[in-house]
């Protein structure tokens, strides 16, 4: 099984393990414990996951452009009219994002339109610094809207949390709703609501032409689930949010993308994909069935998460 279809909790605790190994006295955290301690989830992911560690921005294909770290992406689109910026980082990223459109050749105040997959900390976290750099309109799918404008305040999962989980406000100027166009010069993007993860989790559909070739482009976003999330029932962290979820997998499923990226790199094995550039070119990034384990595996985990909560026992993790 490939790293990138294993869900980032499963792939944190098996980075962390190894600590463990190496000296007896150091325990893993249990999966309760990075539910509730917040901090503690951050912090390890942080690290075990590289969100802070540097990536050399890179051309993909056609008019996109890599400019995230290691570990979370963002993606930069040249246009005949500007630029535009899918995703930022945490709410250190920024300056990096800044520094990486430099060192592609652009400049950073050509950024016209922003926009994102959803709302948390560590993919819109640098959307406030990079709105005051570049005065970028800010297009955000309308179940986000009132997180972004409330620095996480609002979130349904991690709103009481929000001085840990949350970042900065930022005003947004356009409100998307399901099936609207993002449109800058030669780039069109369309959006689609896909709830799950948060109220306005985002999937961008797009195509690229390279070489003479079109490609269909798939950005997905709202599949999964975090320490902690409550799926079902009762206790369900909002009404409606199962249905959400099979909505959302069902949609995904039905894409067909020639080339696909996630917004955590791990899930669509950036860095052996970024090894092979060189020797395969950008069509390295055409991956139709790597979107569809995916897609797969988001919805496996999901309904295994049901499961456990109507109290069915655990089911074995997977090996790596």
């Amino acid at each position: 099984m490939k790293i990138s279809f294993v869900s980032s909790t499963i792939i944190l605790w098996h980075l962390l393990a190894p600590i463990a190994a190496v000296a007896e006295e150091v325990k893993l955290p249990t999966k309760e414990q990075l539910a509730s301690d917040n901090k503690m989830f951050l912090t390890l992911a942080t690290k075990a996951l590289h969100w802070r560690e540097p990536q050399e921005p890179f051309h993909i294909a056609g008019q996109l452009y890599f400019v995230g770290t290691k570990g979370l992406s963002s993606f930069l689109f040249k246009t005949t009219d500007g630029l535009i910026l899918l995703n930022t980082g945490d709410p250190t990223s920024g300056p990096t994002i800044e520094a990486s459109i430099r060192k592609l050749g652009f400049d950073p105040r050509d950024v016209k339109v922003m926009i994102n997959g959803h709302g948390h900390s560590d993919h819109a976290g640098g959307f406030a610094y990079l709105k005051r750099l570049s005065k970028a309109q800010l297009a955000i799918m309308e179940g986000d809207v009132a997180m972004i404008q409330d620095g996480g305040k609002s979130d349904f999962h991690y709103g009481h949390d929000w001085q840990i989980m949350g970042q900065d406000p930022v005003q947004v100027d356009r409100i998307l709703r399901d099936g609207d166009r993002v449109t800058l010069g030669d780039v069109t993007l369309t959006a689609y609501s896909t709830p799950g993860h948060t109220r306005g989790s985002t999937t961008w559909v797009t195509q690229l032409v390279e070489g003479g070739k079109a490609y269909s482009v798939v950005f997905p976003d709202g599949a999964g689930f975090n320490p902690g999330y409550k799926l079902s029932g009762e206790k369900a962290d909002y009404p409606g949010i199962g249905q959400d979820y099979r909505k959302t997998h069902h949609f995904l499923e039905m894409l067909k993308p020639d080339m696909w990226f996630g917004f955590h790199t791990e899930y669509f094995d950036m860095e052996g994909k970024f090894s092979r550039m060189t020797e395969e070119g950008p069509s390295v990034w055409v991956d139709p069935e790597g979107y569809r384990q995916f897609v797969a595996s988001k919805k496996r985990a999901f309904e295994d998460e049901v499961d456990l909560e109507m109290g069915a026992k655990p089911k074995k993790e997977p090996d790596l």
